[in-house]
């Protein structure tokens, strides 16, 4: 690996930053910095405020590690606020930093990957590419619709984990991503379960509009019409029921809690409404890996479980004995987003694939009708 480029990658999310140093796909140095912390504001007056901030706390981490900034030959980023796009490496380009001040809101962090990334590329004269951003679209037409025509459902997948676990499985079994069709289960705040069909996401769960099971925090796919009664209650505001379908929902609205680690815990403590919340999360992930299943029309060839939730025995028993009848069943717990990232560039840099242009036109534009 002494001849490997080397690597910086950002991760910018919600609630935490992370980095990582790269020699190759060699991890050299990694750092969480979890925002509302001394170290890490929670809040900003804007985006250009907690920018300047992140490009300062980079710099420094990066000197505390013995580096500079022009040390590194690519600099890679999460990517956020594009238009739809097709997996894979895309080198950012003006127009995609461009998008991220004309697409998303004015205020989430997850613009930073970008934006940063290219501010360093542009200043040292390296490349900047993002990986596997949150807006990858590789749905089938017949994913699209719902039952009314002014709604189509839309790809919100944690792309960047569910792409470097598949990729993690074809290398382990010397087999070709792209010609696998895999049911890939990412369990954490959020929970998407997506079919992979030979390198395609081909439909899955949207997890910023609410489809699927519940999670730790949200409330997952409702009845359509006791959610609309609620809405026209006038007992509720449109942003209390925002705040309790994504944040507040599932299982903390049941128990009280998030931490799943602590639901089991009030399990074995003979709560038994915790035991059928926790099993009702359990088998409605079921549930959607079976539909999944039903998307690559019942030829999987593995069931792949990844996600923070995915360190839990008790869940992996469960899903393992409804589903292992589909196909065999491989856990990556925890997540891998920085890996993912690097690994994505250094397939591009080995030739396996290409880095794709980005033209900020949606990959998919609609049907003709």
């Amino acid at each position: 690996m002494s001849d490997a480029p080397l690597l910086l990658v950002i991760n910018f999310g919600s609630t935490s930053t992370k980095l990582g140093i790269f020699k190759g796909e060699e991890l050299l140095a990694s750092e969480s910095f979890d925002h509302g912390t001394p170290s890490y504001p929670k809040k900003f007056a804007d985006l250009v405020e907690h920018r300047a901030f992140a490009e300062d706390l980079i710099e420094n981490w990066v000197k505390s590690k013995g580096y500079q900034l022009e040390d590194f030959d690519v600099f890679v980023g999460r990517g956020g606020a594009q238009v739809f796009i097709m997996s894979g490496a895309y080198e950012i380009n003006e127009l995609m930093y461009e998008d991220t001040f004309r697409i998303g809101g004015d205020s989430h962090p997850g613009k930073l990957g970008t934006q940063i990334s290219y501010g360093f590329a542009q200043k040292y004269g390296k490349p900047a590419y993002i990986v596997n951003g949150p807006s990858v679209d590789e749905f089938d037409d017949v994913a699209r619709l719902t039952g009314f025509k002014d709604i189509m459902r839309q790809s919100r997948i944690h792309t960047l984990n569910h792409k470097e676990v598949a990729h993690r499985y074809a290398r382990e079994h010397d087999l070709d991503y792209n010609r696998l069709n895999l049911i890939v289960c990412h369990m954490g705040g959020g929970i998407s379960v997506a079919a992979h069909k030979k390198g395609r996401m081909v439909d899955s769960n949207d997890i910023i509009e609410g489809e699927g099971p519940m999670t730790p925090t949200r409330s997952g796919m409702l009845p359509v019409l006791p959610l609309l009664r609620m809405a026209y209650s006038g007992n509720y505001t449109f942003e209390e029921l925002l705040v309790r379908s994504v944040k507040t929902g599932g299982m903390m609205d049941h128990i009280g809690t998030d931490d799943l680690r602590k639901a089991e815990q009030m399990i074995s403590d003979g709560d038994s409404y915790a035991r059928i919340v926790v099993e009702s999360l359990f088998y409605q992930v079921a549930k959607q890996a079976g539909a999944m299943a039903v998307a690559l029309g019942g030829d999987v060839d593995a069931i792949l479980f990844t996600g923070g939730m995915s360190k839990s025995d008790r869940l992996i028993e469960y899903l393992t004995e409804k589903l292992s009848w589909i196909a065999p069943i491989f856990s990556y717990p925890g997540e891998f987003e920085l890996q993912g990232l690097a690994s994505g560039i250094m397939r591009v840099i080995r030739g396996e694939e290409d880095a794709h242009e980005y033209t900020g036109i949606d990959v998919w534009t609609g049907f003709d009708r």
